[in-house]
Parts: C-alpha cells; sequence; structure tokens
C-alpha cells in the first residue's frame, strides 16, 4: 500500500515541471558541497587564499604568479582529507606582471596595484629552468578568476562552492531539528488532549509570539557564535509550525476507524501514535519541511551578514554579501551579487520542491 502510495506520488511530482526544476538545482547544489573542494580552484581549507594586491576585481580577471615554497614542509593529505577539508597550499602565491631569468637569478615585477609594480630577484639554478617557467622550488602559473576576487583577494567562486555546505548544512540540520521536537509534541497534544494539549499549546504560543530573528539572537548569545551553534540556534526555532500542523492532523486521524480499533485491541499509545497515526499525517510535514529547509538558509545568511552566524574564515553566503557590499556601489557589484543570486536560487528550489511536494500529496491548505 505504502509503495503504491509512493508511486503515485512520484508520477504526480515528475508531472510538475517547477518540481524537477527544484530537485535538480538541489541535487547539483548537493554534489557542489561533496566536492566543492574539487572543483573549487582554491581547494585550501575554507578557500581562504589571501592575496590582497588583487583584491576587489572583476569576474574573469586573469594574474600571473611566482609560487614560492613554504618556510615549512606542507604534509601530504590523503585524498578523503582534500575532499572533506580541502589541502593547505604548499606554495606561497606572488602576483607579478613579467619574469626573466639573468644568470643565477630570476628577475619578476611584483604586482603591487594598478600601474605600480615592485622589481624583486630570486637566487635560482640554471638547472630547474625548463620552458619558460621555472620547476623545482619556484613555479610560475597564471590564474584566471572567473567571478573575480573579494577584498581580501580570494576566489570568489571558490567560497561560493564551499559555502553550499553552510547553507545545506543549516537547512539539514534545521529540518532534523524541527521536525524532532515538532513531531513529538504535535503528535503528543493532538492524541492526549486535554491538559497535555493545553501545556504545549501555550508553550507554542509563547514560542511562536516571538519574532524568529529575535529569538535565534537569544539562543546565538546562549550557545556562542559559531558553526555549529547557529544550526542548532536556527533549528530551535522552527519547529513550532511543524507542531501546529502536527497537532491539527491528529486531532483528526485520531477519531477514525483504524485508531479506534488499534485501541480495542489493546495496543499500546506509543505504538498506536508511531505504527498507525504519524504514517499517515506527514505528507504536511514533507511540504512545510522544505519550507523550513529555505527559510534556514535565508535566517543563516541574515545572521552571518549581521556577524552572528557563521565566523570568518569559514566561507558563508551571508557572510561574503557583508563583506563586499560596499562593491555594490562601487565598481564591482557582481562581488555581493554573486552570493544573493546564490541564496536566491537554492531557496528557489526548494520552495518549488515544497509545491509540487503539496499538489503531489494533495495536501490543503
Amino acid at each position: 500500500m505504502a509503495s503504491a502510495t509512493t508511486r503515485t506520488t512520484w508520477r504526480r511530482l515528475k508531472r510538475n515541471k517547477g518540481a524537477l526544476i527544484g530537485i535538480t538545482i538541489i541535487v547539483l547544489s548537493i554534489l557542489a558541497a561533496l566536492f566543492a573542494y574539487l572543483l573549487a580552484p582554491d581547494g585550501s581549507p575554507n578557500a581562504n587564499r589571501m592575496i590582497v594586491e588583487i583584491g576587489g576585481q572583476q569576474p574573469g580577471y586573469t594574474q600571473q604568479f611566482l609560487q614560492l615554497p613554504r618556510d615549512r614542509k606542507i604534509p601530504s593529505t590523503s585524498f578523503f582529507n582534500r575532499l572533506f577539508f580541502g589541502e593547505e597550499d604548499k606554495y606561497q602565491y606572488i602576483p607579478i606582471q613579467d619574469y626573466q631569468l639573468k644568470g643565477d637569478s630570476l628577475i619578476v615585477q611584483k604586482y603591487i596595484d594598478e600601474g605600480l609594480t615592485e622589481r624583486l630577484a630570486y637566487p635560482v639554478s640554471q638547472t630547474r629552468w625548463q620552458e619558460g617557467a621555472v620547476s623545482g622550488d619556484y613555479r610560475v602559473s597564471t590564474k584566471k578568476f572567473r567571478l573575480g576576487t573579494d577584498k581580501y583577494g580570494r576566489d570568489i567562486l571558490s567560497r561560493l562552492l564551499v559555502g553550499v555546505r553552510v547553507s545545506l548544512g543549516v537547512g539539514l540540520v534545521t529540518v532534523i531539528i524541527s521536525l524532532s521536537i515538532g513531531v513529538l509534541l504535535g503528535a503528543l497534544a493532538g492524541y492526549f488532549r486535554g491538559r497535555t494539549d493545553d501545556t504545549i499549546m501555550w508553550f507554542i504560543n509563547v514560542i511562536w509570539s516571538i519574532p524568529t530573528l529575535l529569538l535565534v539572537f537569544a539562543i546565538t548569545l546562549v550557545l556562542g557564535k559559531g558553526f555549529w551553534q547557529v544550526f542548532i540556534a536556527i533549528g530551535l526555532t522552527m519547529w513550532v509550525s511543524v507542531a501546529r500542523i502536527i497537532r491539527g492532523q491528529v486531532l483528526s486521524v485520531r477519531e477514525l476507524e483504524y485508531v479506534e480499533a488499534a485501541k480495542a485491541l489493546g495496543f499500546s499509545h506509543t505504538r498506536i501514535i508511531l505504527r498507525h497515526v504519524l504514517p499517515n499525517v506527514m505528507g504536511p510535514v514533507m511540504v512545510v519541511a522544505a519550507s523550513n529547509f529555505a527559510s534556514a538558509i535565508v535566517i543563516e545568511a541574515g545572521l552571518s551578514f549581521l556577524g552572528v552566524g557563521v565566523q570568518p574564515p569559514q566561507p558563508s553566503w551571508g557572510l561574503m554579501i557583508k563583506e563586499n557590499y560596499n562593491f555594490i556601489i562601487t565598481h564591482n557589484p557582481m562581488l555581493a551579487l554573486a552570493p544573493g543570486f546564490a541564496i536566491m536560487l537554492l531557496v528557489l528550489a526548494f520552495n518549488m520542491l515544497g509545491n509540487g511536494l503539496r499538489d503531489a500529496l494533495q495536501v490543503k491548505e
């Protein structure tokens, strides 16, 4: 029965083009999050390679770099460690305009600013010079910044890719926390009614009366600023809508014949709730879960923009807007608009998926 219902729901969902577009965007975002450090031009931890000389550059900016070995030896990184946490740079990147070999020295024109360079010389062995570039201790490379660089000279595209993890992570944690608390309290209130219902509804109304952003601020101040703290804070504020929906659904389902039959057979309240009630009221919950996922992304971006969310150097789309919003009124608005477009696209995808689930599951408003 459940399998047939699932197939019917999926057939309806596939006929909804908006939902399919949303699913496609979400799947691509998940893949980008999983392989962010392999896809990103800057694969360093948090995509935090700072080259201040090239800060605030336009999309498509190209720069030549002299790569110098770091003073300390960088340990090798395993594939899985690089996949999940990135790999520390083994070289420091010096932007240059030109270079040439003279005797045992490598002469470079270091780029400092537009129209301003500095002449530097580095000792190098003749045997390490091959095909116009230095091999061994020194390397010369050319890099293209497809979405430009932020004010610290970090690659915007790389930070966007790594930042997907924060947005998807906060949505996932929020949905898990809100469903866990909301389903539990809503089911208890709707099933037992009476004093239990009155107590839980009083608590729900108190939480409901507090503005979400204000409640998140309060929880964040208690838990502190940080990556996981903001996830938990947002999750603890978004369970109310789930609880109200579950309560209303359970109130209607508990009066049906199969629930009365389960009670007559002597089944425990726990079994009746878990095996007979909740499976029949989860349709609306799936819709509100998609909505909560989208809302969590927006709230996290707002908190990071205000400085109480994810902290630097962890890349967050809201934090990227905060760091670069001054460029909107100057010469390079894309530095702030790019993360804004990313937030809009991902939130739109979850909203379209939620609308598709509502139609496929035939949930009444």
